[in-house]
């Protein structure tokens, strides 16, 4: 089980939570320093994470997983089990410089409804690709 240490806001306070993620099950518990935890499961973590978003509209998660442009591939959840994905960019594609640690600080362009993501994947899946 890998321990993972990421940043939150709650009650308009910086504080640092604890996911704890089994790869074996496919599990996040999400952990606070008020000794709140809470097991979440998924097909892989970026959905486990999305899960936990979800459950807490009261905080706000500084990770690169929250940030509305930021969605696996198919490839890279099966690769690493939700933990990469990319940060897409409308009218480009995405590549492997675009990968990115869901779990990585991030303060921009955030949500806690992966439906928001799951919207921006599909207008960038949609999107005019430009050509270099």
């Amino acid at each position: 089980m890998n321990s993972v240490e990421i940043v939150i806001i709650k009650n308009s306070e910086l504080q640092s939570a604890e996911l704890l993620c089994d790869s074996k099950n496919l599990t996040i518990t999400f952990i606070m320093k008020n000794g709140y935890r809470k097991l979440y499961a998924g097909d892989n973590f970026y959905i486990c994470f999305g899960h936990i978003r979800q459950d807490h509209s009261d905080v706000i998660f500084l990770c690169k997983g929250a940030k509305i442009n930021v969605h696996p591939s198919s490839m890279s959840s099966q690769m690493s089990l939700g933990v990469k994905a990319y940060e897409l960019t409308l009218g480009k594609y995405a590549t492997r410089n675009d990968l990115v640690n869901i779990f990585d600080y991030e303060e921009n362009n955030l949500t806690n409804d992966p439906e928001v993501q799951r919207d921006f994947f599909m207008r960038w899946f949609e999107s005019e690709i430009e050509e270099d």
